[in-house]
């Protein structure tokens, strides 16, 4: 019989101590004029996410008076039914969220956690060598214990207001009526079941396909009452019976049933717990920016290529500088090889004597920034980049070797009292394991572990084990002005890209005074693992010769961020951007109207 355990206790009302600050104003005048600007947006909100069912959901919660953690859940419970390749209530995200009438913002972590079972070489073959990627996710080994609805549960508790039934009402009648297949979600049907195996997985081949296995077209109208059934579980019986109910033990039935099975039992879902964390902030061009801090990578090392840009001559370059992108893309190559040595759950982050807070500390450390920052030369790229030692040689430990492929999604809010929301979600791969239970797509977010968990002799930080959080590059974001107001939400689906991406729209907007749309618009160019890649059909012959000189052979290829903001502009507008790589939309209304300007 289903007893409450103190994580599913807490889910059901019981709220975490909060432990986050934020930068204070630095004199009250400066103060006042932020009030005064606040006060002149009450009554607007801003909106932007992935597909514009799930927007326009948000936009009717936040119209109605809702707050930024309501439409919250409202948006999310739509991308589970409209964007299930990307993201869903089968797997796991973080949020950040800003209060402005107590100053405080709070890093949730709703990432999945691997089930009792795991062990370190859970995703080896029996010679030893890594899984091939398809093995690894189609299958029930890769499913680690869903987050997102204990997550967003937890952040409704303290900042919610809207019953939770009203908030899945529009999720569960489009899913009982049905919707359109976007160009998009068949876009995905058809490469997956192409490239992977989801026309052949439990649940997805009679959901995504016909009769005679074709997968379904654009426009056919998609009902999903297993999905339906589900939310009104959660609105009748609350998030229990997903973490201690009937929806739990079908999620770990279907699991063990499948061929490569997995072990996620009902015990791994009731033991989960969201965790408040503190977001991981840095200073840049007299601005804050916020992320997410481990078991997320993302935040970090984002903080860390902009911190190295401040040191060096970034500044004096324009959008369309070859040497701009350059720097960028030298930034970015030393950052990412400290993420993939040091960043892991933080429970188990340790390097002598120094837990994850001394280890995120030391890589954002003023010295060591300088330090690595001396290694980039504006004229060209360097030949290797190797990770720093930022506790002088104390660090043994093998690099990473997770295949992290490009997916998830990203929404931004502000309500009408100006909280803010940044969260991204994802079920990992596009459609996640393939496997469908409850109505949901299953995650395969165990396969951002490393596959391999030690190199020549030295323990990998993120290999697999018991009750651990795989690591991700999620990088949620909320920027602050200088007197402490906020100034944009933003972040991006794409795997280890994401990094890239938010970085790009950052430096767009804080460094080339563009706008969020116009940041969100420029070229993507990125080094997710080392080389430099480049949107396709972004840049002519002669900029490509531009940044090939400078090393580094930059390769085209399909870069689909997905980066959706809100901000206020220094004349105190409410405006947003959606990315067009995408579906997603904005919308900017007035609580109580609805009614998008």
């Amino acid at each position: 019989m289903f007893k409450p355990s103190p994580s599913i206790a807490l889910l059901l009302g019981l709220a975490l101590a909060a432990a986050c600050g934020q930068p204070q104003a630095p004199d009250a005048a400066r103060t006042e004029k932020a009030a005064d600007a606040r006060d002149a947006l009450d009554g607007k909100f801003a909106i932007a996410t992935a597909n514009p069912l799930a927007t326009q959901a948000g936009a009717d919660v936040l119209a109605r008076g809702g707050t930024a953690a309501d439409a919250a859940i409202a948006v999310q419970a739509v991308l589970s039914l409209v964007e299930p390749q990307s993201s869903g209530l089968g797997g796991g995200a973080f949020m950040l969220h800003y209060d402005p009438s107590s100053g405080r913002t709070i890093a949730y972590d709703g990432r999945e956690t691997a089930p009792q079972s795991a062990a370190p070489d859970m995703f080896l073959a029996p010679d030893g060598s890594p899984m091939n990627f398809y093995d690894a996710i189609t299958g029930g080994r890769s499913v680690g214990v869903p987050g997102v609805i204990a997550m967003l549960t937890l952040a409704h508790q303290q900042h919610g207001t809207l019953p939770l039934a009203e908030l899945l009402a529009p999720a569960r009648e489009l899913a009982e009526n049905g919707f359109d297949i976007s160009p998009r979600l068949n876009g995905l049907i058809v490469r997956m079941s192409e490239a992977g195996r989801l026309g052949q997985m439990t649940g997805s081949q009679d959901y995504f396909f016909d009769e005679a296995g074709a997968p379904l077209p654009v426009g056919h109208v998609l009902k999903n009452p297993a999905y339906a059934r589900m939310l009104q579980t959660l609105s009748d019986q609350g998030p229990g019976a997903f973490y201690g109910g009937e929806i739990a033990q079908e999620i770990a039935a279907t699991v063990d049933s499948i061929a490569g099975p997995g072990t996620l039992t009902v015990e791994d879902f009731f033991d989960y717990s969201p965790v408040e964390r503190e977001p991981v902030c840095a200073p840049y061009r007299g601005k804050t920016i916020c992320s997410m801090g481990p078991p997320s990578s993302g935040g970090v090392t984002v903080l860390q290529i902009l911190s190295l840009l401040e040191q060096t001559a970034f500044d004096q370059y324009t959008a369309q500088s070859p040497e701009a992108w350059h720097l960028l893309m030298e930034a970015s190559r030393l950052a990412y090889a400290d993420r993939n040595l040091y960043l892991a759950d933080p429970a188990f982050m340790s390097i002598g004597d120094h837990g994850a807070g001394d280890i995120v500390d030391a890589l954002l450390a003023p010295g060591y920034i300088a330090d690595r920052a001396s290694l980039i030369q504006v004229d060209r790229s360097a030949i290797e980049v190797a990770p720093g030692d930022p506790f002088e040689g104390d660090a043994h430990l093998g690099l990473d070797g997770s295949p992290e492929p490009p997916s998830t999604s990203h929404f931004s809010i502000r309500d009408g009292k100006g909280r803010v929301v940044s969260m991204t979600s994802s079920v990992e791969a596009p459609f996640g394991s393939h496997i469908m239970a409850a109505g949901i797509i299953l995650n395969n977010q165990l396969t951002d572990f490393s596959f391999v968990p030690e190199r020549n002799g030295q323990p990998v930080a993120n290999a697999p084990l018991a009750g651990k959080r795989p690591r991700s590059s999620m990088s949620p974001v909320i920027i602050f002005n200088a007197d402490g107001s906020f100034h944009a939400a933003l972040g991006s689906p794409g795997g280890p890209a994401i990094i890239g991406y938010v970085a790009k729209t950052i430096v767009g907007m804080l460094d080339w005074d563009m706008t969020m749309q116009e940041a969100i618009d420029l070229p993507n160019i990125v080094i997710p693992r080392g080389g430099v890649l480049v949107e396709d059909d972004r840049l002519d012959a002669e900029r490509l010769a531009a940044l090939a000189a400078f090393g580094l052979e930059p390769r085209e290829t399909e870069l689909s961020s997905g980066v959706y903001g809100v901000m206020v502009t220094a004349d105190g507008e409410l405006t947003g951007g959606a990315d067009k790589r995408r579906e997603g939309t904005v919308v900017i209304g007035d609580v109580a109207t609805a009614d998008p300007e």
